[in-house]
Order: C-alpha cells, then structure tokens, then sequence
C-alpha cells in the first residue's frame, strides 16, 4: 500500500465543550483541531451536503453549537451528536482526516458563502 493511498485511524478524538472543539490526533502523527462549528456546517450529512453536487445547503446561525455527544460508528466512524438537535451524517476517519488538512481553505470559502449570501457571522467571546 503506497503512502497515498494508506487510511489513517485517529488515535485520540477528544471534545473540548468549553473552547467547542474537537481534537483529533491519527495514528501518523497528525493533530487536527476542528471547531464545532466547522464540523456542523460540513457534516456529510445529506441535510448538508444535498444528494450531489451543487446541492450543499448553507448552514446559517451555528456560531455556538457544540457536541454533546460522540458516538462510535463500527471502526470506521463516529456520529456526532450536535446541541441544535442535528446527528445525521457519519463522520468517517477519512473525511476527518481530510476535512482537518483542508481546514483553513474550507473555512475562508464558508465565510465567503456567509458574506455571499448577506449574512453577518456573528464570532463568539474571544474567538479571533
């Protein structure tokens, strides 16, 4: 199995509630932190992302959602169970994986959509 083609497993997925992030670390060394936030507006959930391409749904108002749940999903996935009552979408170690290197660019493209669309992102106490 080449390099690029090798699946990471997390080693350590920790929950933060007070900060709202979630901590991943795989088992190659990588450590992503993703706010709660970020993981709600991008669940792989069909609610989110629509059936295909080009039918993602904005997700509006999510500044202060938390997880109040993790839920183990075979071996391969967890289902997060967020405080705005949304828990479809299974959050696989791939899709963590990826959605944690690209996390930077998928963020400054939601802000864009934010602004796209008119609406004012409200950032809560002490974020930057």
């Amino acid at each position: 199995m080449s390099a690029q083609t090798k699946k990471h497993r997390p080693t350590e997925i920790r929950l933060h509630q007070k900060s709202r992030v979630l901590e991943v670390t795989f088992d190659n060394g990588a450590e992503f932190r993703l706010p709660c936030e970020f993981l709600r507006v991008h669940s792989p959930s069909a609610e989110v992302q629509g059936h295909g391409a080009g039918q993602e749904t904005l997700q509006l108002g999510k500044e202060l959602v938390n997880i109040k749940e993790i839920e183990p999903v075979g071996a391969y996935a967890v289902k997060l169970h967020f405080d705005d009552g949304h828990n479809t979408g299974l959050f696989s170690w791939e899709f963590l994986y990826r959605v944690g290197q690209n996390h930077d660019a998928m963020w400054q493209l939601y802000l864009q959509r934010l602004k796209d669309a008119g609406h004012e992102r409200i950032a809560p106490e002490g974020e930057t």
